[in-house]
C-alpha cells in the first residue's frame, strides 16, 4: 500500500532509558562498542494529540463548540420547513463535499494514493456514519430527551474502553479519575422525565457505541497508518455518505413530505426577483454551517485525540445549559443543576490538568 503523503499525523520517536527492558534488548551491541550509551530508540509511536499545543486544541475544540450549537439551533429552525431529515444530511454532505472539493483545487490538501482496500475501508466508515445517524435519531423516539442526555453522556466512558479493547490505549490515572465528575455532572444537568423501555434502552446504548465508535475510528483515519489529511477524509467521505443519506432518504418517503412551494416560488404572479424562498436560502447557510463544522470537527478530532471529543459534548452541554439560564430563561437553576455545573466544571480543570502532564512527559521522553 502506497501514500502520496502523510500530513501532520506523522508517527514520533522517543526516547527510553537504558534500564527499560526493551531498551536493554535492542541496544546490546551498542553497549558492547560503546559502554557510556544510555538511551536507545524506542519506534512507540506519540499519539499526535501530545504532538499538538494546548493552544491549538483548544481553538479547534471552541469553533467545534460554536458551530455545533450554531448548526444544532439552525437545524431545529430548518426541520419545521424542511422534515426531511435524511435529506437534510444529505445535503450537508453534498456541502461539506462541494467546499473541500473547492479547498482541493485551491492546493489546501492533495489526494493521497489509496489501495482498493483503503476504499472498502472508507465505504465502511461512510455505512458507519449513516448507520450512527439512523440509531441516533431511532433510539430519541423510544426514550425521554433526559434519559437519552444520561446515555449520550456516559461516551467518554465508552470511549476509553473501546480504545482499550481495539487499540491496546491507556491514560493516565488522574484522566480516568476526571471523567468520573464529568459524566455525574453532565448527568446532573439533564432535566425532565426519565421515561424509557428495555428496547429503547439497548437501542441508545447502541447509539452511543456506534457514535463513539464513528469517533475513534475517524481519529485513527486520520493518526494512524492511512494518517489522511482531515480535508481529504470529510472529500471522500460526503461522497459516499451523500450517496447513502439521499438514498435512504426517497426510501423512507421523505419527498412525499416536500412541499415545492417552500423551496421555489410557483406563483405565476409573484414578481420578486428572487425565484427561491427563504426557506431554500436557509438551506444554503446550513449547508455552509455543516462544512464549517466538519472541517472544525475532525480537525479537533485529530490534535485533540476521540476521548476530548467525547468530552467536549459533556461540556457543551453544560454550557447549554448555563447560556439558557443566562439568557433565555428556558431552565430553572436549582441544586441538581448546579451541582452538574460545578462538577463538570472542576472535571474539566482536572483532566485539562492530567492531559498537560501527559504532554510534558511524552515530550520529556
Amino acid at each position: 500500500m502506497s501514500y502520496s503523503k502523510q500530513e501532520d499525523g506523522e508517527v514520533a520517536m522517543k526516547l527510553l532509558p537504558e534500564s527499560s527492558p526493551r531498551a536493554s534488548m535492542s541496544s546490546t551491541v551498542a553497549d558492547d562498542l560503546e559502554a557510556n550509551n544510555k538511551e536507545a530508540i524506542d519506534h512507540t509511536p506519540v499519539e499526535l494529540e501530545y504532538q499538538t499545543s494546548m493552544g491549538v486544541k483548544y481553538a479547534w475544540l471552541c469553533a467545534l463548540l460554536v458551530f455545533g450549537m450554531l448548526l444544532t439551533v439552525h437545524n431545529k429552525f430548518i426541520l419545521e420547513k424542511f422534515p426531511c431529515p435524511w435529506l437534510l444530511t444529505g445535503i450537508h454532505s453534498i456541502f461539506s463535499g462541494i467546499g473541500t472539493f473547492i479547498l482541493l483545487k485551491l492546493g489546501y490538501f492533495k489526494l493521497s494514493k489509496l489501495s482498493h482496500r483503503d476504499h472498502l475501508v472508507l465505504i465502511a466508515y461512510s455505512v458507519l456514519f449513516s448507520v450512527n445517524i439512523f440509531f441516533s435519531n431511532y433510539s430519541l423516539s423510544l426514550v425521554s430527551l433526559a434519559f437519552f442526555q444520561i446515555i449520550r453522556n456516559t461516551s467518554p466512558i465508552f470511549t476509553v474502553l473501546l480504545e482499550k479493547l481495539f487499540f491496546s490505549r491507556s491514560y493516565r490515572l488522574a484522566t480516568y479519575i476526571a471523567l468520573v465528575p464529568i459524566v455525574l455532572g453532565a448527568g446532573l444537568t439533564a432535566s425532565g422525565d426519565f421515561q424509557f423501555t428495555v428496547f429503547g434502552l439497548i437501542i441508545s446504548v447502541i447509539g452511543v457505541l456506534l457514535g463513539v465508535l464513528k469517533i475513534i475510528v475517524t481519529n485513527r483515519l486520520m493518526t494512524g497508518s492511512l494518517a489522511l489529511p482531515s480535508l481529504e477524509l470529510i472529500y471522500r467521505m460526503s461522497i459516499y455518505a451523500s450517496i447513502q443519506t439521499i438514498v435512504i432518504g426517497v426510501y423512507a418517503g421523505e419527498l412525499s413530505n416536500l412541499d415545492p412551494s417552500t423551496l421555489w416560488r410557483t406563483d405565476a404572479n409573484d414578481e420578486s426577483t428572487i425565484p427561491v424562498t427563504s426557506t431554500a436560502l436557509s438551506l444554503l447557510g446550513n449547508g455552509l454551517l455543516a462544512l464549517l463544522l466538519n472541517i472544525s470537527s475532525f480537525q479537533a478530532n485529530k490534535v485533540a485525540g476521540s476521548l476530548a471529543i467525547t468530552v467536549w459534548g459533556n461540556v457543551r452541554q453544560t454550557l447549554t445549559l448555563i447560556l439558557g439560564i443566562l439568557f433565555l430563561g428556558d431552565f430553572n437553576l436549582n441544586i441538581q443543576t448546579g451541582a452538574g455545573i460545578v462538577l463538570v466544571v472542576v472535571g474539566c480543570a482536572f483532566y485539562s490538568k492530567a492531559e498537560l502532564d501527559s504532554k510534558k512527559d511524552n515530550n520529556r521522553g
